[in-house]
């Protein structure tokens, strides 16, 4: 009850300090900000430019170049020896969740706890550099995940811009169901169920009606390990994911697949799926569908890491970790396209630009990363001209960084600076 109570505290203050910022900068909204520093990096090109400006003018981006005009009355930041980029892209969060028994979190935490929870990870993550989310499933929160974007939307309080699925489908026994309960207790899954095809546009109807942007949906699980080889049962087959698509379609929104191996990453492809996350056994029809339908693979690379170093953690996620890193290899090799997405929820809010350097470490290259993260992170997320790059009417969504991610991508793990719509949201010395 006290934490309740220091949380809840928490969560008052950061919604007057909100209100009393914007109340004193209502009448400066639309003012001029010119922002100056050593380099800026072209995200489609690899281009370095220095040194740099960007001319912001409201939430939008004027001009970019060594030197931009500077009109009468504008504001000058000099930012110095820094790297400026867009603001970087997370397509696969758990704003609900935090380190500890998902399970438990899950069944102990009320659901307006979990809320001013996710309000805080929100912020975590845009201080950390992060101007635009996916929200990958409220874990059982339902539809709660809509306050938190609102609120954002509106001012209120900090964060990404958001776009969210509220509850993920599942099946009854599926991959978040509370299957290791005793089920004379009748504890609630941390998914919405859904059986058949009618069943799931049923529930893509409902979430729809309740804010979700986009749809998430389990498609494989429990992971297991014999011989070495990795067995996860599918959930949905072909036809029912394309139900999901199809129903998600008519709306305007899109279905993102929880797959992690054969055969449900095919039946996720051959349906046209907007994402396949997790995506560590891809069959070769698979990478020539995804290929062909540019259907990103998110790897959340992690979160594996994460689990895999827990103490005492089962040797089952170590040999996961150990596979997922050979099939990325021979995925690269293959050419599909990737986004990049930490699942951090699991793991500390704020902490997930590790994605980063770990895709490097598995094979891709700098500018590679930056460009699934920026580029096809944008168009995952629904943001594409918008977000993503540091061109003229783009949202001015701004990060630096020490240093070149070029030379070096853990800069991204020290962002000095964060600029989201216009509106400065950090600004100090580099983190360390």
């Amino acid at each position: 009850m006290k934490r309740l109570k220091q949380l809840c505290g928490c969560a008052a203050l950061l919604f007057l300090s909100r209100e009393i910022a914007l109340s004193a900068g209502a009448d400066k909204i639309d003012h001029a900000i010119v922002v100056r520093a050593a380099r800026l990096l072209e995200i489609d090109s690899g281009r370095m430019i220095s040194p740099a400006e960007i001319l912001v003018q409201g939430e939008r981006i004027i001009a970019v170049g060594t030197s931009v005009q500077h009109p009468a009355g504008s504001e000058s930041i000099d930012l110095g020896d820094v790297t400026l980029l867009p603001g970087l892209i997370d397509a696969h969060v758990h704003l609900f969740l935090h380190p500890g028994s998902e399970d438990l979190q899950t069944v102990e935490e009320s659901v307006p706890k979990r809320t001013i929870l996710a309000v805080l990870a929100a912020r975590d993550d845009l201080m950390a550099g992060f101007t635009a989310e996916r929200d990958m499933g409220t874990e059982g929160a339902g539809s709660a995940d809509s306050a938190v974007r609102d609120a954002i939307n509106a001012g209120l309080v900090p964060g990404p811009r958001l776009r969210l699925s509220g509850n993920a489908i599942d099946i009854l026994g599926g991959h978040e169901d509370a299957n290791r309960f005793n089920p004379a207790q009748h504890v609630l899954s941390n998914a919405t169920y859904a059986n058949n095809s009618a069943e799931i546009v049923a529930v893509i109807r409902q979430q729809h009606k309740e804010g979700a942007d986009f749809i998430k949906v389990y498609e494989t699980g429990k992971d297991q390990f014999h011989d070495a080889a990795l067995h996860t049962p599918y959930q949905y087959t072909e036809a029912e994911l394309k139900a999901a698509v199809d129903e998600a379609a008519r709306w305007g929104g899109t279905v993102a697949v929880h797959a992690t191996g054969e055969p449900g990453t095919l039946y996720a492809a051959q349906a046209g799926v907007a994402s396949i996350d997790h995506a560590v056994q891809l069959s070769d029809e698979t990478i020539r569908l995804m290929k062909e339908k540019h259907i990103p693979a998110v790897p959340t690379f992690t979160v594996s890491e994460y689990f895999a170093h827990l103490p005492g953690a089962p040797a089952r996620e170590s040999l996961m970790l150990e596979y997922k890193i050979k099939e990325f290899k021979r995925q690269i090799a293959a050419g599909i396209p990737f986004a990049v997405g930490s699942d951090v929820g699991p793991f500390p809010h704020g902490t997930q630009a590790r994605e980063f350097e770990l895709m490097v470490k598995y094979g891709m290259k700098p500018l590679a990363v930056l460009q699934a993260d920026m580029l096809n992170g944008a168009k995952l997320l629904g943001f594409a001209g918008q977000i993503g790059e540091l061109k003229p009417n783009y949202y001015a969504d701004i990060v630096a960084v020490p240093g070149s991610p070029l030379d070096d991508i853990t800069v991204l793990e020290h962002v000095a600076f964060v600029m989201k719509g216009g509106v400065i949201e950090r600004s100090g010395q580099t983190a360390h």
